[in-house]
């Protein structure tokens, strides 16, 4: 996987916190579209790995069980606690649980596991703590995302402006030897214009955080360029995202 910078990612996101839930539309389909594969099952004991402010945590809550609510920034988990979404809070990254194995039920990662260095690895970790019987229920992003926006930035020069992300043979190979359900699709998003969309992933906080990643400021004549290179439909601007979710179950 692409390099990636912890403490970017934590600081990125937590400077979103506050303002995630406003722009969190991919995020709302993708827990929809994971639920849907679980089929109604209960957990008892749910770690929702990636909390973010907490929306899915809340959701578990609701549905009876005891959630742990895990993010890599501060802020994201205290945005969270602020909203009393679960019952434990732990600041901590996939790729190192904090936790012992055979702790949950249901290991819940919702779009998180793309920022990590080692998929195979991240997966293993909450694998490891979902006790036998138990799952692990992951979404992330594959490879072909966000094309609009690439195709867009060509205009403007030939650096890299947005985050790679695993081919979907890649993501397979990573589920090798486990009993796991999984899928692809596309889920493309609107906007009014290039900016709004631009706008959504800063709000996120999944601005360019991968390897090659350059602050800089878009000038009015780039942001120009950019509206204008970007494909429309009807004078509306799409943003897709190749989204592939994948059901564990640990034997």
């Amino acid at each position: 996987m692409a390099q990636v910078d912890k403490q970017a990612i934590a600081a990125a996101f937590g400077r979103a916190a506050s303002l995630y839930e406003q722009h969190a539309e991919l995020q709302r389909q993708s827990a929809d579209a994971l639920l849907a594969r679980l089929e109604g099952r209960q957990f008892d004991h749910v770690l929702d790995a990636g909390c973010g402010p907490g929306r899915m945590s809340r959701y578990w809550r609701r549905q009876g069980s005891k959630v742990s609510a895990l993010d890599l920034s501060a802020q994201m988990l205290a945005e969270a606690q602020r909203h009393d979404v679960a019952h434990h809070y732990l600041l901590a990254d996939i790729e190192a649980l904090p936790q012992a194995s055979a702790t949950f039920d249901l290991a819940w990662s919702n779009l998180a596991v793309q920022w990590c260095s080692d998929l195979r690895g991240a997966l293993s970790e909450l694998y490891r703590v979902v006790r036998p019987g138990g799952i692990v229920a992951f979404s992330t992003l594959a490879h072909g995302s966000m094309p609009e926006l690439r195709q867009a930035w060509r205009a403007v020069d030939d650096r890299e402006h947005a985050n790679r992300f695993l081919p979907v043979e890649q993501l397979e190979s990573a589920l090798d030897g486990w009993n796991v359900d999984y899928q692809s699709h596309a889920i493309t998003l609107w906007f009014n214009d290039a900016l709004s969309a631009m706008r959504s992933l800063k709000g996120i906080g999944a601005t360019h955080l991968h390897d090659g990643r350059e602050q800089r400021l878009l000038t009015r004549s780039q942001l120009h360029q950019v509206q204008l290179a970007w494909p429309q439909q009807q004078g509306r601007y799409p943003l897709t995202y190749h989204l592939f979710l994948g059901v564990i179950q640990r034997d």
